[in-house]
């Protein structure tokens, strides 16, 4: 028996990872193939000394993602839908954002439901100007439990959170940009190349700094300033055991020697 087509496009250069979710005839929405080809995948690129980044956008012009494959879960029983939440998906909610390395979220188009809980879980969106952004599960009578309720608060403050759970409403690019959920705009045809010119200059700095800076900054997530602090200091001293940070050093000291 053959093995299924994969349902994701992977390009590696210039030390950044491009991995595009390629379902464009569906959105780009995610099914139990294509997750679980995300939960293998994303950990060995993280563990790649040829990538420095990674970017990750969807198929298509029409959409990033749509969230999960409803067209899947509507054949499906309860009991195996319970059984995926306490497995796969509790590994899912957390997979890219767990990576040692930045993504970036290319948004080329619809970025709804677990799509955008996706983007929530990279470190940096560029959005295209085009992009239509919702959290429609209060809808249908279930909520945004891929990790929602517990990041758009910390994002965007926790009563425009409510708002934009509770209504289940669109928001577009422009609102997107003013709550801060993307760090840029792009034109539509633009959204890749914004998004790479951002991954590489990120890819000229040294991997250690960056992965340490990561590291620190999820942690101010996650504890308060004293806490962070100390974490802080643990990851800096990793930084300072690194050849890159000597051989910064040193010529730097060779430059003020030379004036």
């Amino acid at each position: 028996m053959n093995a299924a087509t994969p349902l994701h496009l992977l390009k590696i250069e210039n030390g950044i990872a491009v991995v595009t979710l390629n379902r464009p005839e569906a959105m780009n929405s995610l099914n139990t193939q294509l997750r679980t080809e995300l939960l293998a995948l994303l950990p060995q690129l993280d563990l790649r000394d040829d990538v420095r980044v990674i970017i990750i956008t969807g198929a298509g012009d029409r959409a990033f993602c749509t969230g999960a494959d409803l067209k899947e879960r509507s054949t499906r029983s309860t009991e195996a839908m319970v059984l995926d939440r306490h497995t796969m998906v509790a590994k899912w909610t957390s997979a890219i954002a767990g990576l040692r390395k930045p993504v970036i979220a290319a948004i080329n188009g619809y970025c709804m439901a677990g799509g955008f809980e996706l983007a929530l879980q990279c470190d940096i969106a560029i959005a295209s100007e085009r992009a239509v952004f919702s959290l429609p599960e209060v809808t249908h009578g279930f909520f945004p439990g891929g990790g929602a309720c517990q990041r758009l608060p910390r994002l965007i403050g926790i009563q425009k959170a409510k708002e934009l759970i509770f209504t289940g409403r669109r928001w577009d690019a422009q609102e997107a940009l003013a709550f801060g959920m993307v760090s840029k705009l792009a034109p539509h045809d633009q959204v890749m190349a914004e998004a790479l010119a951002l991954a590489q200059r990120i890819a000229a700095n040294p991997p250690i700094a960056v992965i340490q800076a990561k590291s620190a900054l999820n942690q101010s997530q996650e504890t308060g300033v004293t806490a962070g602090l100390r974490f802080d200091n643990e990851a800096w001293v990793g930084c300072m055991h690194s050849d890159e940070w000597k051989e910064k050093l040193g010529g730097f000291v060779r430059k003020e020697r030379k004036a």
